[in-house]
């Protein structure tokens, strides 16, 4: 799917830039302003993509111009990727001005190729996003053809790719200036004279990029695309003839959902702690609800009751048009048998109990320490999930339970550099110290930490200290800095 004029065309869509005035984005090249996009109202003025700004402004003195963001319209791209996932699982931005849509398996569920590409350019131009589009087992052959003039839907027939392309510039191909400028001094201007010469040679005198687009575009060499997320095995969608907004019809869509993902998860002896639930509008947005569980769960009941108390913060606009439900982080749960009484599974009401927590509080409001394999103490303890067995060293080292992040700056006095501290303030308050032990050296792992060229290697070496001022308070305190004025900080407090 090609776009023309995309960061215009976000700009028009913000209300930054008027659809009734030239307008054109700017980015500075060798020093200079020059034009980075051009609309179709500064194209018919005499402007062109490279033209210096001051020329450009005395075609056009009204010229509205607008600084070129690439990452912004990467961004806006990214979101309509998003938007496309309606049509397709596989979908993926293609900058500056374009999209990538995988449509095997699906095309039919819309009537056909021809058909889903009407409705996918019927729906862009209505939210005044003009597209255009081609299908083609050879994404190479279907970037050059939404490209070349004439405008439309180009469709192309399994194994038609060289002779739709044959008698377009080789400008098509996805070639840099340097490369097309190099074939046309040779005389070769459509993709069917470079075609025609033997692969080899192409690559002895023009390099391997020319060869490469050309099996791309005729499908006898895959091309990787970064597909912002894989194909979603675990997921069920529905999609409705008519748009829904009532919430008593979006809880039964949930819940044919939830039905149908369970009873594939139960079918793999598979349950999921996480459920993402997304509602695709009508006027683009997808809000998404979603709960995780203490535990892998799969029954539809139970986690049709956990996304109800979030079905409330989903607005739908003006209307949800699609509605898809899917499993993430997947366990293994075989069936459980009841005990001969009746009673449930052991442990099943406390895990209901820490679900219905989790879906008030956030996932990451219930946690168990697990211990993580690293000396440095404020990486030495990670969370699981709370019902996740944590199996802990024997030996343990001599750490308080509780550990200030970042650990907070203190005023200390020792008698020389290398001895714990006499006396120190903290919070504005002074302790005066009656018993130390230490110091316990501790260095940073210099394969995690990411070289600081401002900051010398001592300084990522820590001396600590376990001290005792004359009320009976206990803490952890370290110095850093080895050479020069050493700098104290209060890392925890004991009992």
């Amino acid at each position: 799917m090609w776009l023309p004029n995309w960061p215009i065309l976000r700009l028009q869509r913000s209300g930054a830039a008027s659809a009734e005035q030239p307008v054109v984005t700017v980015a500075s090249e060798r020093g200079q302003r020059r034009l980075a996009c051009v609309c179709p109202l500064a194209a018919e003025a005499g402007l062109r993509v490279g033209q210096a700004l001051a020329e450009a402004r005395a075609l056009c003195p009204a010229l509205d111009v607008h600084e070129a963001v690439p990452e912004e319209d990467a961004a806006a791209l990214g979101r309509l990727a998003e938007w496309a996932t309606r049509f397709t699982p596989l979908a993926a931005a293609d900058p500056p001005e374009g999209l990538w849509l995988d449509i095997a398996g699906c095309a039919h569920l819309h009537g056909g190729e021809d058909a889903l590409c009407a409705a996918i350019a019927r729906r862009l131009g209505e939210t005044g996003f003009p597209a255009r589009l081609a299908v083609a087992d050879a994404s190479g052959a279907a970037w050059a053809l939404a490209r070349c003039a004439g405008g439309g839907t180009r469709v192309v027939a399994p194994g038609g790719e060289r002779a739709a392309l044959e008698d377009l510039p080789v400008g098509l191909l996805r070639l840099d200036d340097r490369a097309v400028a190099a074939l046309r001094r040779v005389g070769i201007r459509r993709i069917g004279a470079l075609a025609g010469l033997p692969r080899a040679e192409v690559a002895a005198r023009f390099g391997a990029l020319p060869a490469l687009r050309l099996e791309q575009a005729f499908g006898t060499a895959e091309e990787p695309i970064a597909w912002p997320m894989p194909a979603r095995p675990w997921q069920e969608a529905r999609r409705f003839a008519e748009p829904i907004a009532a919430p008593e019809d979006l809880m039964r869509a949930l819940a044919l959902l939830a039905e149908a993902l369970g009873a594939r998860l139960e079918g793999q002896s598979q349950g999921a702690r996480r459920f993402v639930a997304r509602f695709l509008r009508v006027d683009g947005g997808v809000p998404a609800i979603g709960i995780a569980t203490a535990r892998p769960v799969r029954d539809a009941a139970y986690v049709l009751k956990l996304l109800a108390a979030k079905l409330e913060t989903v607005d739908p606009g003006f209307g949800v048009e699609a509605v898809t439900l899917e499993a993430q982080a997947l366990g293994s749960l075989a069936g459980a048998q009841a005990a001969l009484d009746g009673r449930a599974e052991a442990g099943a009401d406390l895990a209901a109990t820490l679900d219905t927590l989790i879906a008030r509080l956030g996932e990451d409001a219930l946690w168990r320490p697990s211990p993580l394999g690293s000396h440095v103490p404020e990486r030495a303890v990670g969370r699981a999930p709370p019902l996740t067995a944590v199996a802990w060293p024997a030996q343990l080292p001599d750490r308080p339970l509780r550990l200030f992040t970042p650990p907070e700056p203190i005023e200390a006095t020792a008698a020389v550099p290398d001895d714990p501290p006499l006396l120190f303030r903290w919070r504005g308050r002074l302790h005066r110290v009656r018993a130390a032990a230490g110091p316990e050296r501790i260095a940073a792992e210099w394969w995690r930490r990411t070289p600081d060229a401002t900051r010398p290697a001592h300084d990522f070496i820590r001396d600590y200290y376990r001290v005792e001022d004359q009320q009976g308070g206990r803490f952890w305190v370290f110095r850093v800095g080895l050479v020069g004025v050493p700098r104290w900080f209060l890392h925890g407090v004991f009992g």
